[in-house]
């Protein structure tokens, strides 16, 4: 019994991880942040309002423009796309910060222990004949715990057309996704959720799963939606309706004008916090770094954000920031790329083989030639910045080292025998497939440098490039682990997650249809058990120590190579104060502080 409720509970749990980092594989969401390193509140905290000071307007610039502009995302990528303008129209509960959570007003607290806020209350639950949790009644009853979360709402919130915001907004919102897929977080919630009611007017309760523990149990709220104007709404039409586009919100702005270049946001006059210094908001979308470089240097535009920057626009951009004609900030962002081994690929099975390659493919040199050395090489597969991140010492750490490839390839008996410059294996080449997508010069480049600093080792490397919809299909090669060799990227958020990529459970096979992000294959028994613990228990300290663990194991087995992170590059007029270009948080996060000098 007690083996059916633990694999019922790891299923669960997996199924949550699934959906948290399911492909967007340039995306993938890994877990949310621990509760234990909220930072204090920064960007609304619903002061007395003030009288509104003199009019100014702000200009942004996007290289992306959003489908909607919802408070509720497709996956990782939608919400990096709609963020920067979203968030001025509903501010997040608990935005994610500098790998943390911060609370923003919207909520009057963030939930914990020691607040009240968060319980753990003992609950009666029917067990079926395998010991399972049933909500069928059942002769067998037995007691756990479960995680009640309470939600307290600023009572201050109004919607942009004075409205007051309730608790039944929030709980209209869990109802609808409930009837309609409002993207990849709601879906995460409804995974984790038993019920999610109303207390008062004000107030609202999420019941987790009984006997499901788990470290985000305080992102079990639901964002409001109005449910004065969307109630009578077929709940199928509302991602594609004139409100997706032009929404009513709590937060500092409304939208004033929408088009295919970009959005004007005005001041919304019943927002809860203080008024925000700018008047008008506006947001342009624009085709490359180029034209958002020209156009912060002409004045059409106050600042740019890119995550997409060819190598040779940063030589101009040093030259601008030089000559002050432009502010510019380097931010190492939260995608990050790797390259992954298929451990079912005999030749990859040898440990010493991975480790020649990542010992033979200078890391350095491609972040050097792409990013002018503005991101570091990465050790892990949990970001320097993230607070679980392994201490070096605790690492197995690869730096380029060509002489100590060519003696492991030389140990594994790699042989160059007739002296064509290729090694051979059993009598036949030693040739490795690279998997990537098509259309993707960082890719390309990636793709390039592999090639030829595994030539100089003697290996032989033949790229296939895909498009994107074709490789991370769930009848991709990716999934069904057809390939030697992948690169692709994920991006990590607040917390590092990792059930869904590294678990054995993760590994995706026919037999759990193709599920699980682990594309390595990796199944390594005390590592798999460091994962859960990571992902489950309830324990700062002990979570942190698991993901050093775990990682410590990855780093020694190295199913992974971590390349780098991607480079985002915000540049501004350089009279503009108050920017704090942040990796996961939007531009627009504090744009209260905004000022021109």
């Amino acid at each position: 019994m007690l083996h059916s409720r633990m694999f019922r509970y790891c299923s669960l749990l997996l199924l949550f991880m699934l959906v948290l980092t399911a492909c967007e594989i340039e995306g993938g969401v890994p877990s949310p942040a621990t509760p234990g390193a909220i930072a204090q509140p920064t960007l609304a905290t619903s002061p007395e309002p003030t009288s509104a000071p003199r009019d100014m307007g702000f200009r942004v610039g996007l290289l992306d423009s959003p489908a909607d502009l919802l408070p509720y995302h497709d996956d990782a990528g939608d919400r990096r796309i709609t963020a920067p303008i979203s968030e001025l129209l509903f501010p997040e509960p608990l935005l994610p910060l500098s790998y943390t959570y911060t609370t923003t007003g919207v909520l009057e607290r963030m939930p914990t222990f020691e607040n009240g806020d968060v319980e753990l209350r003992s609950v009666d639950v029917y067990l079926d004949a395998a010991g399972t949790i049933t909500t069928t009644e059942t002769e067998t009853i037995t007691q756990v715990e479960q995680l009640v979360v309470t939600y307290h709402w600023n009572p201050d919130l109004r919607w942009s057309d004075g409205t007051p915001v309730t608790a039944a907004d929030s709980l209209f919102a869990y109802e609808l996704a409930q009837t309609v897929s409002l993207g990849e977080e709601a879906n995460n919630r409804l995974v984790l959720l038993e019920r999610y009611e109303q207390v008062d007017e004000h107030t609202t309760r999420a019941f987790v799963k009984p006997d499901f523990m788990h470290p985000f149990y305080f992102l079990t709220f639901w964002t409001p939606l109005p449910e004065h104007l969307l109630a009578d709404m077929p709940a199928e039409e509302l991602r594609q309706s004139e409100f997706a586009r032009r929404p009513v919100g709590y937060g500092p702005y409304i939208v004033e004008r929408r088009d295919q270049d970009g959005v004007r946001l005005q001041r919304n006059p019943y927002y809860f916090g203080a008024p925000p210094p700018a008047e008008v908001i506006s947001f342009a979308f624009l085709p490359g770094m180029d034209t958002l470089r020209s156009s912060v240097l002409s004045g059409s535009l106050d600042v740019a954000v890119a995550d997409r920057i060819a190598p040779e626009q940063l030589e101009f951009l040093e030259r601008d920031e030089e000559r002050d004609l432009l502010g510019v900030t380097y931010t190492p962002g939260p995608i990050w790329e790797h390259l992954d081994f298929n451990l079912d690929t005999p030749l990859l099975q040898d440990i010493r083989v991975r480790r020649a390659i990542a010992q033979g493919l200078d890391r350095q040199a491609l972040v050097d030639t792409l990013f002018d050395g503005h991101v570091p090489v990465l050790d892990s597969w949990i970001l320097p910045e993230q607070t679980a991140a392994a201490p070096t010492d605790r690492l197995t750490r690869y730096p380029y080292d060509p002489e100590e490839a060519q003696r492991l390839l030389d140990e594994v008996g790699l042989a160059d025998s007739d002296g064509d410059g290729i090694r051979e294996r059993a009598g036949e080449p030693v040739v490795i497939e690279l998997l990537t997508t098509d259309g993707a010069p960082l890719r390309d480049q990636v793709a390039e440098r592999f090639t030829a600093d595994m030539a100089a080792l003697g290996i032989q490397v033949n790229v296939r490039a895909l498009p994107v919809q074709e490789l991370y299909s769930r009848d991709g090669p990716l999934f069904r682990r057809e390939f030697q060799v992948a690169q692709f990227a994920w991006i990590a958020g607040p917390d590092p997650g990792g059930l869904a990529l590294w678990s054995c459970t993760a590994v995706p096979t026919e037999n759990n249809g193709w599920t699980g992000n682990n594309f390595a294959g990796w199944c390594f028994r005390e590592a798999d058990q460091a994962i859960r613990t990571a992902n489950t228990s309830l324990d700062q300290a002990e979570r942190r120590e698991a993901y050093v663990r775990q990682q410590e194991l990855f780093t020694q087995e190295i199913p992974v190579v971590p390349l780098f992170q991607r480079l985002v590059i915000t540049i501004s007029n350089p009279n503009l104060a108050g920017l704090e270009p942040d990796p996961i948080a939007p531009i627009t996060w504090n744009i209260g502080e905004w000022k021109r000098e």
